[in-house]
């Protein structure tokens, strides 16, 4: 695509002229530059354009879409544009940050889009396993790049591209599911500590695991007690480390194969206490209410409500909902942790949707800790976006 004419960069070299306002958003730290941004671009689809200002001056390079909202995703502030030992010392980075985590557990995120300066990249880490996705059209270019020098650093078994999120079609990029090296084993275990995942990678949701909860499981296994109710429970990750601490956890998912994994995990951990049900939650809460059935902790995880500013209207009052019902359903000094992933729902709106929630049930609650995603999900702070996943713990009073 070619808008306008080159200045600035040598001849072959694609570009990119953005606004003076742009410019200074750049310095400041922000990554995405949107098509608005732009004036001038002569560049191709997944291309590493040379960022360049209302002067001439050249901002640093980034990844050209030619689809997205977002033209450009930068990669660096530096002169030259990068070569492969650039994306090698990335990646070097990514991984010692983890290193330095101590995480007890082999089923976490190596790679994190802008949290790790490589943004649309993500690559988790399961056993010897590694599962990429490319989520534009210029780490798509540069995947084959990105493979051979994982297999280098981190010498994995294999290697599966798990390229099929929604998001990719904005890229215009197809959705699919393959095999980039390596054997992928018949069967994944992974283990958080003292408890045992299995994963399905090729079917299942993300990369195979919700990795970004990882620590609020072990955070809430610290209140558990008594009766506890795991809502939207996918594979029983927030269940399985509830299920120590207490005497019975009702673990619900609408998806039968999501049930049918619960039991399988809970059979790995031989933990008799969890009771797996199938079942559509917002049912299910009003049908417990109306038994007037008491839980001593509930978990509240759902999907993203609100998939586009579109659905927000009927994604808040869906979160409404499980709150107001999940604080009736509490004994007196119960636990509610409560979170949403919606990128659309910011901290904020959903504090006050918590409260709102809490003023219609008629309860007093306080707030015990406010948490985000797992360490190995770095927020990057000049790209607030990156801070996705709110995870509200609350304790009744009356």
């Amino acid at each position: 695509m070619s808008i306008g004419f080159k200045v600035g960069p040598p001849q072959n070299t694609a570009s990119v002229i953005v606004t003076s306002q742009t410019e200074h958003r750049i310095k400041s730290g922000q990554l995405w530059i949107y098509r608005s941004d732009v004036t001038e671009v002569d560049a191709d689809a997944g291309d590493i354009v040379q960022l360049i200002g209302v002067r001439g001056d050249t901002l640093g390079y980034g990844l050209f879409s030619d689809r997205s909202s977002i033209a450009v995703r930068l990669l660096t502030r530096d002169r030259h544009p990068p070569d492969a030992t650039w994306w090698k010392e990335k990646l070097i980075s990514a991984l010692r940050y983890r290193e330095t985590l101590e995480i007890d557990a082999n089923a976490f995120r190596l790679v994190h889009g802008e949290g790790d300066l490589l943004p649309s990249l993500v690559v988790d880490r399961y056993g010897d396993v590694l599962v990429l996705q490319a989520l534009s059209q210029g780490i798509e270019r540069h995947t084959e790049l990105i493979r051979e020098i994982l297999v280098q650093l981190v010498r994995p078994t294999a290697i599966l591209a798990k390229n099929d999120p929604q998001v990719r079609t904005l890229e215009g990029l197809p959705r699919s599911v393959n095999l980039l090296y390596g054997k992928l084993p018949s069967k994944i275990i992974v283990s958080a500590g003292a408890v045992q995942m299995a994963v399905d990678l090729l079917e299942g949701e993300k990369t195979g695991l919700y990795l970004d909860q990882r620590e609020n499981y072990i955070a809430a296994a610290q209140y558990a007690q008594g009766r506890a109710l795991d809502c939207f429970s996918y594979s029983g990750g927030f269940a399985l480390h509830l299920a120590n601490r207490c005497h019975q956890v009702l673990a619900v998912d609408i998806s039968k194969d999501a049930v049918a994994a619960i039991s399988q995990n809970a059979s790995l951990n031989k933990l008799t206490n969890i009771q797996p049900q199938e079942a559509n939650v917002f049912d299910l809460l009003r049908n417990l209410e109306r038994t007037q059935a008491r839980f001593d902790m509930v978990i509240l995880d759902p999907p993203a409500f609100a998939k586009n500013r579109a659905s927000l209207s009927k994604a808040l009052a869906g979160y409404k909902e499980i709150n107001l019902r999940a604080l009736k359903l509490l004994s007196p000094g119960g636990i509610l942790m409560t979170c949403s992933c919606s990128h659309y729902v910011n901290e904020a709106v959903f504090n006050e949707l918590v409260i709102a929630s809490a003023d219609d049930a008629r309860v007093q609650v306080v707030l015990v800790e406010k948490r985000i995603q797992s360490r190995d999900h770095p927020v990057l702070v000049s790209v607030p976006e990156t801070s996705y996943l709110k995870c509200l713990v609350l304790r009744r009073l009356h």
